[in-house]
């Protein structure tokens, strides 16, 4: 007995087997390009920093947030803000203690949708042997290469970074603005 796809029900057949096959997020790692920033205040002057040796994984379909996931690895030995004292300073016992702590780590499996292409994912930083919820929120931009553009902000002392005398708050804020783009490619 052949078949006969032309009929209605095998059409009609076809196409519930389709909807009712689990959805997956599609997985993505991170593409050559990507950017992980830093932004605070030193006696009321600005400065800025990068880890450039970040790495990113995600899972991510916007139709199905449940089933999203990401984790970002971050070596806090390669921060650099164009300083050589500050960025010495920073890898010391009293900010990133990179001797003890080579890196920070964002984890996020919670994801909500704000509307449009924005989105917020409720995530965990661990810095430092401290663990806290982090949330990012983002733009998704879908594509080829999609890439998602994000923004935080981490309160340092929560984490212990600036301890001893940099914990005075009116040298350098406790809230620091942390931003990214992640260019990304599909997983293999």
């Amino acid at each position: 007995m052949s078949r006969n796809f032309n009929s209605p029900l095998a059409v009609a057949t076809a196409l519930v087997a389709m909807m009712s096959a689990p959805v997956f997020a599609a997985d993505y790692v991170q593409a050559p390009g990507s950017t992980l920033a830093f932004a605070s205040k030193y006696d009321g002057e600005v400065f800025t920093g990068t880890f450039p040796g970040f790495s990113t994984k995600l899972s991510f379909d916007p139709a199905n947030l449940a089933t999203a996931k990401l984790d970002v690895t971050i070596p806090l030995a390669g921060a650099k803000t164009g300083n050589n004292d500050r960025d010495s300073t920073l890898q010391g016992a009293d900010f990133f203690n990179v001797a003890k702590f080579a890196q920070a780590r964002y984890t996020a499996s919670k994801f909500r949708s704000l509307g449009g292409n924005q989105y917020a994912a409720d995530g965990t930083l661990s810095l430092r042997g401290v663990s806290k919820p982090v949330t990012l929120t983002f733009t998704w931009t879908p594509g080829a290469k999609p890439t998602l553009s994000g923004k935080a902000t981490v309160k340092r002392l929560d984490f212990g970074v600036g301890g001893g005398d940099w914990t005075d708050t009116d040298t350098i804020p406790n809230e620091v603005a942390v931003s990214t783009k992640v260019l990304l490619t599909p997983a293999k």
